[in-house]
């Protein structure tokens, strides 16, 4: 009776923290709240249909997909480079900063072409086609690929920074930033390599949230996903990959739930978020793995 629920939870779950994990990385290295997140996950959506095979480009999915995580890296660097890297110290300026990066890049899609999308509502379809029985219950194949390269792309990112140059030179930063410039580290490189690392996971997961569910790019897009990844966050900690990782998951059988109990339950998903986020925040103040300075496996 509850294979489904158990079944499309975990793919929620999987995503969800795939989603928010490039969140938490800026914060826990920069030490920055991206508010543009959820925007780059919604340009992810629209570049994906711009390079995919009914797109201007027609290439296939998964260079389309390579492509558009690509493209939304660099946008993510020119954001932090204009809206970010002048406040950087600031937590507040840098959240109004790029609430209105957010903003002003939505604003962007209701142009007319070249500069944007005329505001129209673009296919996005998924990289696979078909379907699966698993434990009685028919899942579509873009779903499962959905779960399975979202927890790759998590396991990546942990062993990208437990074990190479680049990603040791984040933990130091995030642990002591004057001590680490010290040892000859470049923070304002290491930021953009960072913020480009979390804007193709946005893209990533733009792209797989929106084949896999509800195939269509659309400008307002934007908020749910940043909603949910900034509950999550808070949820797991800001700046705990593993705290990421559990409260994906959380909120993705949570939400799931409801769904599955509630009829319209669909619409409600970001508020449970949200509320779950309160609950355990009365209760443990600094999420399930509370960062306190650097960033957490």
């Amino acid at each position: 009776m509850y294979e489904t629920l158990i079944i499309f939870g975990a793919i929620s779950g999987a995503v969800l923290a795939l989603l928010a994990l490039g969140f938490t990385l800026i914060y826990g290295v920069a030490n920055v709240v991206n508010m543009a997140h959820g925007t780059i996950f919604m340009y992810g959506a629209y570049m994906f249909f711009i390079f995919g095979p009914f797109g201007t480009f027609g290439l296939d999915p998964v260079m389309a997909l390579i492509l558009s995580a690509i493209t939304m890296a660099i946008m993510g660097s020119i954001v932090y480079v204009i809206f970010i890297h002048p406040v950087m110290g600031d937590e507040v300026a840098g959240i109004v900063s790029t609430v209105c990066a957010a903003l002003i890049l939505q604003q962007i899609i209701f142009l007319d072409p070249p500069l944007g999308f005329g505001g129209e509502h673009k296919g996005v379809p998924p990289l696979v086609s078909g379907s699966t029985t698993i434990l009685g219950v028919t899942v579509t194949n873009s779903k499962i690929l959905a779960f399975v390269v979202s927890l790759v792309l998590i396991a990546t990112i942990s062993i990208f920074i437990a074990k190479t140059k680049i990603g040791r030179a984040m933990k130091a930063v995030s642990q002591d930033r004057e001590v680490a410039m010290l040892m000859g580290i470049n923070t304002p490189r290491l930021y953009i390599i960072t913020i480009a690392i979390s804007s193709a996971l946005a893209a990533v997961a733009g792209i797989l949230i929106t084949g896999s569910a509800s195939p269509v790019a659309e400008p307002h897009m934007w908020l749910t996903p940043l909603m949910m990844s900034f509950a999550i966050v808070i949820l797991g900690g800001l700046g705990s990959i593993k705290g990421t990782l559990i409260a994906g998951f959380i909120v993705g059988y949570v939400g799931e739930t409801v769904v599955y109990f509630v009829p319209e339950g669909v619409f409600l998903k970001g508020a449970i978020a949200l509320a779950v986020m309160v609950t355990v925040l009365v209760i443990r103040p600094k999420g399930l793995f509370g960062k306190r300075i650097e960033l957490e496996d």
